[in-house]
């Protein structure tokens, strides 16, 4: 398939309503939000949205988000909403932020995955809005990229996951946010999150009051997923990758990437300023490291993160060697994208020792760092 490139700056219009078009006779088509790159198809049509599962090559019991680009447009994907629904969408959409409601008739099982329940977002980026108006019907959308790699914030890493399996690529530029949108499950007793993301746990709490995490979050292959990105390997580099967590993480990260690389290894660091600042300054020229940073805050890594870990892709270390932050505020979407793209290969660092917090086994080279 020859898959179209537009690049929104020359004839934004004349982009989006061929992009629109061929969404409409049943094509995908990968745009921007404000999160991170979607893969477009119509979201009540299941044609087309088996169409997003074959390009993704993504496992059919893993939900679909709609994107919608006005809220009157959720009245026909809902048996009804309730007032923490209303209340939601009054104060974040449009926005990053997904809700779970009651799913109606005309939202096709391809979509729900069979849950009689359905994921509905408005999207506040420009291109998305424009898109989903000018399609004339709700995008199931995905992140653009394989199933199980990094998500794409920009039409590069979108070409080249997508090119030749799709029909088009709207070029908009890089994403602002980075991680995928948060998604709130509105249906259960209180309100639940599914998936951490720019709209943070404190930001609903002082809407809602009362907000839980699901239990899934922490990585139990056991339960059903009721939003994208819960049960399946996720957002993974190429490369092994191991995380620091805890008081000490980026002291105990200096330590081991210093003994990985007298060691003669290739390892890939992932850290902040800080940290790269800290081992650029110990290191000898020609070391073995392959050290990138962030920046420095949680928005930092967050708009940052997929594109380090694709990086990482192209760079082939050995292995990669992260840093966590802690879960405040943006930190839980972040730790929850860090946790899934290390495999839950967890390292707590605290009390001046390393522990195995969730893994199959303490690392040698690292277990070898910290005698």
């Amino acid at each position: 398939m020859e898959t179209k490139f537009w690049e929104l700056k020359k004839d934004p219009e004349a982009a989006i309503a061929e992009a629109a078009a061929l969404i409409a006779a049943g094509e995908v088509v990968a745009f921007p939000t404000e999160t991170v790159y979607g893969l477009g198809a119509d979201g009540l049509n299941p044609e087309a949205v088996a169409k997003i599962f074959a390009a993704k090559g993504r496992p059919a019991d893993n939900p679909l988000i709609l994107h919608i680009a006005d809220p009157e447009q959720i009245e026909t994907l809902t048996g009804g909403l309730n007032a923490n629904a209303r209340a939601l969408m009054e104060t974040f959409w449009p926005g990053p932020l997904t809700i779970v409601i009651p799913r109606s008739e005309i939202v096709p099982d391809a979509v729900t995955a069979g849950l009689d329940t359905v994921a509905v977002r408005m999207p506040s980026h420009p291109v998305a809005a424009a898109l989903i108006r000018a399609a004339g019907c709700p995008i199931a959308a995905p992140s653009a990229n394989v199933s199980g790699k990094p998500s794409p914030t920009n039409a590069a890493d979108v070409a080249e996951d997508m090119k030749g399996k799709i029909a088009g690529i709207l070029d908009g530029g890089n994403c602002g946010i980075g991680v995928e949108s948060t998604v709130v499950d509105t249906t259960s007793p209180v309100p639940t999150i599914l998936r951490p993301g720019g709209i943070t746990r404190e930001m609903l709490e002082e809407r809602l009051g009362a907000v839980e995490i699901d239990p899934a979050l922490n990585g139990n292959p056991a339960l059903r997923p009721k939003a994208p990105g819960m049960k399946y390997r996720h957002y993974a580099p190429q490369a092994p990758m191991y995380l620091y967590e805890g008081k000490q993480a980026a002291q105990r990260l200096a330590e081991a990437a210093l003994h990985a690389c007298k060691q003669g290894m290739r390892a890939g660091i992932l850290c902040d300023d800080a940290v790269k600042t800290r081992l650029e300054g110990s290191l000898r020229r020609g070391h073995s490291l392959e050290i990138l940073s962030w920046g420095e805050g949680k928005s930092d890594l967050a708009e940052h993160l997929y594109e380090l870990l694709r990086d990482f892709d192209r760079l082939t270390p050995q292995f990669i060697i992260g840093m966590g932050v802690d879960e405040r505020g943006l930190g839980l979407a972040v730790m929850n994208r860090l946790r899934k793209a290390a495999g839950y290969q967890i390292l707590l660092a605290e009390d001046d020792c390393v522990t195995v917090k969730s893994g199959k086994v303490f690392p040698e080279f690292l277990m070898l760092a910290d005698n």
